[in-house]
């Protein structure tokens, strides 16, 4: 980051760099504590720029994933990113070129690209579509896999009824329900896991619990429920272990659970197994994590370009982005503005977001900022492109490619 950039630039917004010890104590202005600096877009740009319109630093993307690499103990292997979060090859791209080749994906689309990225980067990767598909997409996943052959390519799976439909070039975890209740066996159901392994066998690659539930304000009872949850999943290893079962992989630990997960010292001792974190929404941040994560010193990258279009009474605004161009399932505040620590977001509609200024100026009309989304990873998803900007000021544009969904596969 550099200071010198103010002379040859207005400023959107405030920065990303965090002053220890200021973390705000109250989750309405989690950003608070954020100086004035590298959120710069150059006048002429500005004047250009439709609005709303998604824009993602790029300084700020890759100061995240060294981050997320240091937590890790400066091991890139012990994360696979998940990308549902980013959809932008751009940025997958800076996650390869720091070394990281172990995936998460969400939709076949995500996917689809990803496999087409890693074979043009000539990089053997390994995917996970952490989701337990039925249907043609899991046919089409297959045909994925066989296309690109220099890729690893797995699968989730439940019911060992269905694992032999999941096509041959398809690698298989046992996906587990951790208490989240979404998806997956029961930990405590050994009958059913240990039916999945057998009939996996040659193909199991291990064993997927996801804990994204865990989220306890309180950091204390949080680390306690996500370790009992640990020491139930390292029986289970065990357990399969003692049956003969080889584990070659556990994945655990969305945002709100990775540093937990990296405390815990017996999945760093599994015989035999690899253990990998997955978080995903790091890699851009939002203003969530930023209050469930208060101290990992991560900077919002992917931000929402608004502009002030009315001023419907005295002490509030409307912003144009609304809740089709900003997540808004998250609940209130839907997005936080940067550098106005003292505005609160009101409930969105489809395409305004009405602001209280809490007491401060209003703004002119046509002022244009920036907002950091409560939940960035389907704020990103309404978008079809995105504007990438760099610290010198350059930019380009791309598509969001691995947005929404496709509707019949290719061939």
């Amino acid at each position: 980051m550099r200071a010198t950039l103010a002379r040859k630039r207005d400023w959107v917004g405030a920065a990303w760099t965090i002053r220890l010890g200021k973390i705000p104590s109250t989750p309405m202005a989690p950003f608070a504590h954020l100086d004035h600096s590298d959120y710069a877009l150059a006048p002429e740009l500005q004047s250009q720029l439709l609005s709303p319109s998604l824009v993602v630093f790029i300084d700020q993307v890759r100061a995240n994933i060294r981050r997320v690499i240091e937590c890790a103990g400066g091991d890139s292997d012990r994360w696979r990113v998940h990308l549902k979060t980013t959809k932008i090859p751009a940025i997958w791209d800076e996650l390869l070129n720091a070394g990281v080749r172990h995936f998460k994906c969400a939709t076949v689309r995500e996917t689809a690209e990803l496999l087409t990225l890693l074979d043009e980067r000539e990089i053997s990767g390994d995917v996970l579509l952490a989701y337990p598909l039925v249907g043609p997409g899991l046919d089409y996943l297959g045909r994925l896999a066989v296309a690109h052959g220099s890729q690893r390519v797995s699968v989730l799976c439940e019911d060992e009824e269905r694992i032999g439909s999941i096509p041959a070039a398809l690698e298989i975890f046992i996906d587990l329900n951790s208490g989240m209740d979404r998806t997956g066996v029961p930990v405590a159901d050994r009958e059913t896991i240990l039916a999945c392994a057998r009939a996996a066998q040659g193909r199991l690659r291990g064993l997927h619990h996801y804990d994204g539930h865990l989220h306890a304000a309180d950091m204390d009872l949080r680390r306690q429920e996500i370790f009992e949850g640990y020491d139930r999943l390292v029986a289970l290893v065990g357990d399969l272990n003692a049956q003969g079962i080889e584990v070659d992989e556990v994945i655990t630990a969305g945002t709100p659970a990775f540093l937990s997960a990296l405390e815990y010292t017996p999945l760093r001792k599994l015989q035999g197994a690899r253990h990998r974190v997955s978080p995903g929404t790091v890699v851009f941040h939002d203003a969530r994590s930023q209050v469930e994560n208060p101290g990992l010193g991560l900077a919002p990258a992917a931000l929402v370009f608004s502009r002030v279009v009315s001023q419907p009474r005295r002490g509030q605004i409307t912003l144009d982005a609304g809740s089709k161009a900003l997540a808004a399932e998250a609940g209130d505040p839907a997005a936080h503005a940067l550098g106005h620590p003292e505005w609160t977001a009101l409930s969105p509609s489809e395409e305004h977001l009405p602001v209280d200024l809490g007491g401060g100026p209003a703004p002119e009309r046509g002022s244009a900022c920036l907002l950091i989304p409560r939940h960035v990873c389907p704020t990103v998803n309404l978008a079809e492109e995105a504007l990438l900007v760099e610290s010198d000021g350059s930019h380009s544009v791309v598509r969001v490619s691995a947005r929404a969904h496709d509707l019949f596969a290719p061939g």
